[in-house]
């Protein structure tokens, strides 16, 4: 059960759902086209899955598998500080700041039906343009700070419909203040409990699959960060539960 102020959320017990913790995927180390291809194999089978990251990177392959499982391309809400939408990173052509770049391309996520909450990142404007170009809704952390969640809840809703969605969070959507453990903090960012709300209010989303990405525990303080992820992770298990 979740509790928001004196009114259960959910009743649904995540311990009581029918899961399986099947370890980690196999990687080929040192080579990122093979790795993604090990861990799309690795996920093809897999009904609903959530992944715990690792950098975004992982997301690419995950969303392969799941499109072919789908026939289709699938919606998208990701929680993020940055686009993730460059072509490569420093010259390299897959790594976790061109994981959606990738996605839109080999039309393996609809962008009409994709949402980026939280942005707030220095980005290029060709970049940018490029993004919302393709039809992806951009909800900058700013935004959401003014429309709160209420609002906010309902414009991502009303972007990505009743068709399957799949959730990615990175976990520096949230401000350094509440996550300091991942590679590329950016201040003004969501509080914890922000993130939290809004998952709360997409109760009404067909959700088949999520990961929580770039934890990075030798930066993090007191391990609020992977509290932080780890909290994430039981929304989503009571979202998906109580639609269950």
């Amino acid at each position: 059960m979740l509790v928001d102020g004196a009114h259960p959320v959910s009743w649904v017990d995540p311990a009581n759902l029918r899961l399986s913790d099947i370890g980690d995927f196999r990687i080929t180390l040192g080579d990122i086209p093979a790795s993604l291809a090990a861990i799309e194999q690795q996920a093809a089978a897999l009904p609903h899955l959530i992944a715990l990251g690792g950098d975004h990177g992982i997301t690419l392959p995950l969303l392969r598998a799941l499109a072919k499982r789908q026939a289709g391309p699938v919606g998208l809400i990701h929680f993020d500080a940055h686009v993730d939408t460059w072509p490569d990173n420093f010259g390299q052509p897959y790594a976790h700041g061109s994981v959606f770049f990738h996605a839109i391309e080999e039309r393996i996520v609809d962008p009409h039906r994709m949402v980026q909450i939280g942005i707030r990142s220095p980005v290029q404007r060709e970049v940018w343009d490029w993004t919302v170009g393709r039809g992806v809704t951009i909800l900058t952390a700013q935004e959401i700070h003014e429309a709160g969640a209420s609002e906010t809840a309902a414009r991502i809703s009303a972007v990505v419909g009743s068709a399957p969605v799949y959730l990615s969070f990175d976990v520096d959507a949230l401000d350094p203040a509440f996550a300091p453990g991942t590679g590329t903090p950016e201040i003004g960012g969501l509080a914890s409990w922000q993130a939290q709300t809004l998952l709360r209010r997409l109760d009404g989303v067909r959700f088949i699959g999520m990961d929580v990405v770039e934890v990075a525990p030798p930066y993090d303080v007191a391990e609020i960060t992977a509290l932080a992820a780890a909290t994430i992770v039981w929304e989503y298990l009571s979202l998906v539960g109580g639609a269950r």
